[in-house]
């Protein structure tokens, strides 16, 4: 799996919390993942709906997710077009709900703290971020940083398009 960022979203703030991803009066809403996209990040910044495009990044600081086990917190995100989220780190519930839904974390502290520290201009210059899994490598300017890769059972989720869809498939082989 590689993804290279078509825009970048920065997120300097620590412990970005599900009720900020996707505010909580729409979580007992029956929504469509389309429709929660429509809601996503919109109490934190109001022009990311109107702004978010297929194949966007976003760099967060450290916990990202914290809060609540909301799911609707991945998918509107996924549904949005973000294509990976890198993070100093990440709130547990929110990692395993972003792997059941198939979208791809990257625990990188020093990446976190590099696009944080330098902003404005990977910003103003537009620099892309591209994302290896397979090698378990970010690069963005001329920098580079290793992460951690998923293990082999979190590939397969991913590759199946989530857990609902590896466990249909498992089933099916039995």
């Amino acid at each position: 799996m590689r993804f290279t960022s078509q825009k970048l979203w920065i997120f300097a703030e620590d412990d970005i919390n599900t009720d900020v991803i996707f505010p909580g009066r729409y979580t007992y809403e029956p929504l469509s993942p389309e429709e929660m996209a429509k809601h996503a990040m919109e109490d934190y910044d109001p022009e990311f709906v109107k702004k978010v495009e297929k194949g966007d990044i976003i760099v967060a600081g450290n916990n990202f997710g914290a809060g609540s086990s909301r799911e609707q917190a991945v998918t509107c995100l996924q549904a949005s077009g973000i294509s990976c989220i890198i993070a100093g780190s990440f709130a547990r519930i929110y990692f395993r709900n972003a792997i059941n839904q198939a979208l791809p974390l990257v625990i990188s502290p020093e990446c976190s703290q590099f696009v944080l520290k330098n902003k404005e201009r990977i910003l103003s210059e537009m620099i892309k971020i591209d994302v290896d899994f397979d090698k378990g490598e970010i690069k963005i300017d001329k920098e580079i940083f290793s992460f951690p890769k998923l293990d082999d059972q979190a590939l397969l989720i991913f590759k199946a398009g989530g857990l609902v869809e590896y466990t249909k498939a498992r089933l099916k082989e039995k």
